[in-house]
């Protein structure tokens, strides 16, 4: 036997460390470790570090703090798998903290690295991890649209199909994020990614259930979508979803992908021709469909009828407690409150298209809506007046609704303590009472005006906006405008003129010219105050309050008294400027300015110089001069108050004489006018009391309103005292003057022979004819100036002037000629200069010849009283100017 030789131990080379292990406790050398040449040792750090970083989020700030983000991206590009790997996971972590994804943003490596990772050939692990990472990086925009540039939604869309739910949840949850961006919803139809999507309703869970249903809403917002999701049934499956009772957590989700589907009419036809219309207003409404009742009722054929009740039968109820998922196709599971409020708003976003109505219409989804008025909850409520107040747009609608029934459920509302549900209420009230007499009676039968009229006074500005309208509509029927006007509305009108809402004031303002229609609501409104306001709002900003506010003012100002009051308030000052300006004035402004006017005609003829053969002077007309821009108005009792000066007289017309005609009131008719104002200031206490909301008890609101009552008698009395003591001077030559004209004129046969007469006439009162050239030598101020001193005042009745010039002679020619129907102008010039203007057919005597139309002539009361001169020819230019 040999030796045995001793077998000698390999000794490692001497340029190679030998092996050592090491354990850290300090973040920042596992961060060094990142920076080792050795794969093992970069894996096992990657490890460590995703252990770290998973447990805190101030752990994922410490990290970066360190430097770890930048090592960790480069060695997410490993050759390694296992460094790739370990890496992407404390990458994908560290992405949750808003820091980091920052600091992310600013790597321009870091989203074309993390989608390279979504690879067919990567493990499940990075699929997971990166498509985590692009969820957390997709919430903010700027990498959205990074994520969309480097073709991120393609893998993606790839992983939605992965047998990993993880990996779905994370790229479902990226997808919706990018959804948010318009170019990413238009290439999830182009890269056929809204198959994948609809599939992942079948899953087991519900949040990926959940990010599918939210991906799909934002994706239904482009056209092209929609039409896609119809090729796909995507519709019916979405009918089936909402009808499966598992899934009642996530119908709000399905609804609203429906909502925005129904924007299409292509939509709404397929979902009605497939049955699916009324299978979602089954499902919302928890009644049976009428197809559905038979199979619901055992299957004896029997017909539902279409009722709304929605009774089960006995076998019903034992079929429904062994329900599978999904359920029998005739079930009706009950759904959650918000499920039946976003199924109403998407009824109502569909009905905004009018095609859409009508297939609405014709599916009964009104009845519906009517039902859903009388849940419990507030929210359903509301969203079931506004799809009412949508569906109410259409005249066939607004009929049907009030056929089923469905107008005295929203007046109950009316009385609601849910102030969204009372502005929702009042807007369906108001776009169902528009151009529809019926459903305006139907308000009223119900009890409907109360309410209206006391929402007007309601702290929520959209429920007095909408209340003003519906009593708006009411009031183009006349029994129902006096029956409202009986209850206190034109006193219920006046405080939200005050509001500072756009909307409260326009929509009020046009409720006042409804209802303000006759003198006795005129002197109602002018007596309560409501001018002010009414005239503030013309200063307002808004184009659509300053439109309201001249219609109510045109509709106002139809009586010389609220005329006055308007002017006196800054009204015709208001109108005026605004004529001045371009962008403010428009043809509601022009005409209030025309009625203020034509109901004030003093001031008509002081601000334009002009009347015309529509404005008859009447008594108290007053000429005070033309007035200068900027200059105010003054009343003829202001004139007549002021002391005697140097300015030319304020000229009058008073048909008044110094007989017991003259209408000085009686003390029968001082206690007449006292218990007339009594009793209307009683009514007008009753008719706020009753349109009053405030929450007091009747005994304090009985005692309030006695005090105002009595305080406006008293103030009214007061005011009536002051009224009732200035009557303007008497003329009784004027009256004489009127007297003779309808003598000696009125029963002439022509209008030229009665305005020639008539011309001499007034020439003969006013000191004959002047030749030409001597009209300065014609003395006439210091006659006028005598009869100021002797009456002591400015104002001189027009009857006592025995010597006048133009501007005298041609206002007594106009009103001379409007007591006996002679139509002609008034118009003013400059220098004391005024002239008429009449229109006279020619009268050659030749038969047969053109008569029409009538030509125009300047009436000659100066130099040859009578004649005629064409209105355009030089002798009348000459007459009209110094």
């Amino acid at each position: 036997m040999g030796k045995k030789v001793k077998k000698e131990e390999k000794t490692a080379p001497d340029d190679v460390f030998d092996t050592l292990l090491v354990e850290s406790r300090q973040a920042a050398t596992v961060v060094l470790m990142l920076d080792s040449p050795e794969e093992e040792v970069q894996s096992k750090a990657c490890e460590a570090i995703y252990k770290f970083v998973d447990k805190c989020d101030e752990n994922k700030k410490v990290l970066m703090d360190l430097g770890a983000v930048e090592k960790m991206l480069k060695l997410m590009q490993s050759e390694d798998r296992i460094v790739r790997r370990n890496a992407l996971m404390a990458f994908g972590v560290m992405s949750a903290h808003p820091d980091v994804r920052k600091l992310l943003r600013k790597q321009e490596e870091c989203i074309p690295t993390v989608v390279s990772l979504l690879n067919p050939e990567e493990d499940t692990v990075c699929h997971e991890f990166a498509a985590m990472c692009l969820s957390y990086l997709s919430n903010d925009f700027s990498s959205k649209v990074a994520i969309f540039e480097q073709n991120g939604l393609e893998p993606l869309i790839r992983c939605l199909s992965a047998s990993d739910p993880d990996v779905q949840k994370n790229a479902i949850e990226s997808i919706a994020h990018m959804l948010q961006d318009y170019q990413a919803r238009t290439a999830i139809n182009e890269l056929n990614g809204l198959p994948s999507i609809i599939d992942l309703l079948k899953s087991e869970y519900t949040v990926i259930q959940e990010l599918a249903l939210i991906s799909l809403e934002r994706a239904a917002q482009d056209p092209e979508n929609r039409a896609t999701m119809r090729e796909i049934e995507a519709l019916d499956t979405l009918i089936k979803f909402i009808g499966t009772p598992e899934y009642s957590d996530l119908h709000v989700y399905a609804v609203q992908v429906l909502s925005n589907c129904l924007d299409d009419i292509e939509s709404m036809e397929q979902i009605k021709e497939s049955g699916g219309l009324q299978k979602l207003v089954a499902f919302i409404t928890d009644v049976a469909p009428p197809e559905d009742e038979p199979k619901a009722k055992g299957g004896k054929g029997e017909k539902g009828g279409g009722s709304r009740k929605g009774k089960k039968g006995k076998d019903d109820d034992d079929e429904s407690k062994h329900k599978g998922k999904g359920g029998n196709e005739g079930d009706i599971v009950p759904t959650l409150p918000d499920v039946k409020q976003f199924a109403a708003k998407a009824i109502a976003r569909a009905a905004k298209n009018a095609e859409n109505r009508k297939v609405l219409h014709e599916q009964e989804v009104e009845k519906m809506l009517i039902i859903l008025l009388g849940h419990e909850e507030p929210h359903v409520q509301v969203a079931a007046c506004q799809a009412l107040a949508t569906m109410a747009e259409n005249l066939t609608c607004r009929d049907a609704i009030r056929e089923w029934e469905g107008i005295e459920p929203l007046v109950k509302l009316l009385k609601s303590d849910n102030g969204e549900v009372r502005e929702a209420v009042t807007l369906a009230l108001a776009n169902l009472t528009t151009a529809n007499s019926n459903n305006c009676n139907e308000v009223i039968n119900f009890g409907g005006i109360e309410p209206l009229i006391g929402m007007l006074g309601d702290p929520k500005e959209g429920v007095v906006a909408n209340a003003a309208v519906v009593l708006t509509n009411m009031s183009l029927d006349e029994v129902m405008r006096v029956n409202i006007q009986a209850q206190g509305v034109i006193y219920a009108l006046i405080d939200p003129l005050r509001s500072s809402n756009p909307s409260v004031q326009s929509k009020t303002a046009l409720g006042v010219a409804a209802f303000v229609c006759d003198a006795d609501t005129r002197a109602e409104f002018r007596n309560a105050g409501g001018l002010e306001p009414l005239v503030a709002m013309l200063n307002s900003g808004n184009a659509e309050v300053r439109r309201s506010a001249s219609w109510a003012i045109t509709v106002c100002a139809v009586d010389e008294p609220t005329a006055m009051e308007i002017a006196r308030l800054g009204g015709l000052d208001i109108l005026q400027t605004i004529q001045q300006s371009g962008s403010r004035k428009n043809c509601f402004t022009d005409v209030a300015l025309d009625r203020l006017l034509d109901s004030n005609l003093s001031a008509k003829y002081a601000l334009t110089g002009l009347l015309g053969t529509g404005n008859l002077i009447t008594d108290g007309f007053f000429d005070p001069g033309q007035l200068r821009p900027g200059t105010k108005l003054g009343s003829l009792e202001d004139y007549c108050k002021m002391e005697v000066d140097q300015r030319r007289p304020v000229l009058l017309i008073s048909f008044r004489t110094d007989g017991p005609t003259t209408p000085m009131p009686s003390d029968v008719d001082v206690r007449q006018d006292g218990s007339n104002k009594a009793a209307l200031a009683a009514k007008q206490s009753k008719s706020v009391k009753d349109a009053s909301r405030v929450a007091r008890t009747k005994s304090q609101r009985d005692r309030d309103d006695k005090s105002r009552e009595e305080e406006a008698v008293n103030r009214d009395g007061e005011q009536g005292q002051e009224e009732s003591t200035f009557i303007h001077p008497p003329d009784s030559n004027f009256a004489k003057y009127m007297e003779e004209v309808q003598e000696k004129v009125q029963p002439l046969n022509t209008t030229k022979e009665q305005v020639v007469a008539l011309a001499q006439y007034v020439a003969d009162k006013m000191g004959g004819a002047i030749e030409r050239g001597q009209l300065a030598n014609f003395s006439y101020e210091l006659p006028i100036s005598q009869i100021k001193f002797d009456l002591k005042s400015n104002v001189i009745p027009i009857g006592m002037i025995k010597t006048g010039i133009h501007y005298h002679r041609a206002l007594l020619f106009k009103a001379l000629a409007d007591s006996v129907a002679v139509p002609c102008t008034l118009q003013r010039g400059e220098y004391n200069r005024a002239w008429n203007e009449v229109w006279i057919t020619d009268d050659d005597g030749a038969p047969g010849a053109p008569k029409f139309p009538p030509k125009a002539y300047i009436v000659d009361l100066i130099h040859h009283p009578g004649d005629l001169m064409r209105s355009d020819s030089a002798e009348a230019v000459q007459y009209q100017r110094l």
